[in-house]
């Protein structure tokens, strides 16, 4: 069994964080030879629940991806470069970001290709909601990537918003 101290370190943004790559290949393209959205959907929504479940230690499940935008493809034999984080917890929810970058593996250069934030519910052995620790920043970087996270979310939201009205 894993000691208090152990799982208290657990409920941290840092201790959340992952990372995928995807190697862009042929099964992975439209015929432009960039990557399917619904290709990079999938992804986001496997890095976040990981890191989900990483926070929560809990099966973690979809509630909701807020909008996204592809503002670059990723192009046949690009690596796409997935990072998420836990920045926010409710009862029994758990709030993700979820960056996507493309990566050239022969030159090493990288472009943004989009973001989003996602929202998982915990689940307990049931399969019922069941509650999350509080999320800890105890550092600096990390208060700052919460702080990021946070504003960037509000934005988003409010310029979905704005393009609805």
């Amino acid at each position: 069994m894993r000691d208090e101290r152990a799982a208290a370190d657990d409920t941290t943004l840092a201790a959340s964080y992952t990372e995928m790559t995807e190697l862009i290949l042929p099964n992975d393209t439209n015929n432009l030879g960039r990557a399917l959205g619904g290709a990079v959907l999938h992804w986001m929504d496997i890095c976040g629940a990981i890191a989900a479940m990483r926070f929560s230690r809990r099966q973690c499940v979809t509630a909701s991806m807020d909008h996204v935008d592809f503002i670059a493809p990723i192009d046949l034999g690009e690596v796409a470069v997935l990072e998420a984080y836990v920045f926010n917890t409710g009862r029994t929810s758990v709030d993700v970001k979820v960056d996507v970058r493309a990566e050239n593996p022969k030159t090493g250069e990288e472009r943004r290709t989009t973001t989003s934030f996602l929202t998982f519910v915990a689940l307990d052995e049931e399969g019922t909601p069941t509650p999350v620790p509080p999320l800890e920043s105890p550092t600096p970087e990390e208060e700052a990537l919460r702080a990021e996270a946070t504003e960037e979310r509000r934005e988003q939201l409010e310029n979905v918003a704005d393009r609805l009205a």
